[in-house]
């Protein structure tokens, strides 16, 4: 149950995708001074070591920031929280993880939400993770920002957990206001169900809310009709969604090859999608702006490519 850790996918083409709609969602609520109440469902570690033994045993960041990283080296920096320049935005703030200009170090979306909020304007952020080791690691990495009360970290089932923070509290300089993030695993194969079933009770909850849901494109009957199943809760809800996928296409590289030559790398995850349920007017315009220059960087081989709707 526990053997999954995202250590060793940290910094990947998935992540990518997740943490550039991540930020710019979060840009465009930033905007209104109403506090938000942000969850994270599945926290991970929170930050990880790209030269560690997990990550290189996979070596799935060389795919993924990595590449994006070493493109962006020669070109000019470009303002942050414009909607064009949602990806400078994103390698902005990996930086700040790095000040010493090294790729070292891949914050998860716990690092990168508390570096956004706004503890001293109300804003609160909620942290689940069950894994022993990770809830562990992901508390002392928090325990280091000094955030006081404005972070919780739960070592607890982030969908039962979804399903008590919300709705979220009242915010008595406006509307209550809530972004959740759900990116388990799905090592599991009842995850696929428990996500639509956790959108589902949500929007009943909380319906306003701005969700955003990760999965892995993968030849798995559940990976394919989960986005079909959320396409339909959004429109039983009435309510506007994004659906973004990213496809970095097959190795050129065959993983026979790969291994005679003695690299350790595996073929891995070549797609993910990411679901947004009430994004910002501004989420769209900036991944259209985005994804091209992603696979751009990222693109390998046959299959590469990226769609962008929206409807609702």
């Amino acid at each position: 149950m526990f053997s999954y850790r995202h250590a060793f996918h940290a910094g990947n083409h998935a992540d990518v995708l997740k943490h550039l709609a991540l930020i710019a969602t979060m840009r465009h609520l930033l905007r209104k001074p109403t506090p938000v109440l942000l969850v994270d469902t599945h926290a991970g570690a929170g930050l990880y070591r790209l030269d560690s033994d997990f990550a290189q045993t996979a070596g799935e960041a060389a795919d993924g920031i990595v590449r994006l990283w070493e493109a962006a080296a020669a070109k000019p920096a470009a303002d942050p929280g414009a909607a064009e320049d949602a990806l400078a935005d994103y390698l902005q703030m990996i930086a700040a993880f790095n000040p010493d200009g090294q790729l070292r170090y891949y914050p998860g979306s716990p690092f990168i939400l508390q570096r956004l909020m706004r503890s001293e304007g109300g804003d609160r952020l909620k942290l689940f993770e069950l894994h022993p080791t990770d809830s562990r690691a992901l508390s002392r990495n928090i325990a280091q920002l000094k955030p006081g009360r404005s972070v919780s970290v739960l070592r607890q089932d982030g969908f039962e957990g979804l399903r008590a923070s919300l709705p979220p509290p009242p915010a008595g300089t406006g509307p209550r206001r809530a972004l959740v993030l759900i990116d388990p695993s799905y090592e599991i194969k009842n995850d696929y169900s428990r996500v639509a079933d956790a959108i589902a009770d949500s929007l009943k909850r909380y319906a306003t809310g701005t969700y955003l849901v990760w999965y892995p494109i993968i030849p798995r009957p559940e990976a394919h009709e989960l986005p079909r199943r959320l396409k339909t809760l959004s429109h039983q809800a009435h309510r506007p969604w994004l659906h973004a996928t990213l496809s970095i296409g097959a190795a050129s590289t065959p993983a026979t090859a790969a291994v005679q030559a003695g690299e350790p790398r595996r073929p891995g995850l070549r797609a993910s999608g990411l679901w947004v349920i009430n994004p910002p007017h501004t989420l769209k315009p900036a991944l259209q702006a985005a994804l091209p220059q992603v696979l751009a960087a990222l693109g390998r081989g046959s299959g590469k490519g990226y769609t962008l709707e929206s409807g609702g």
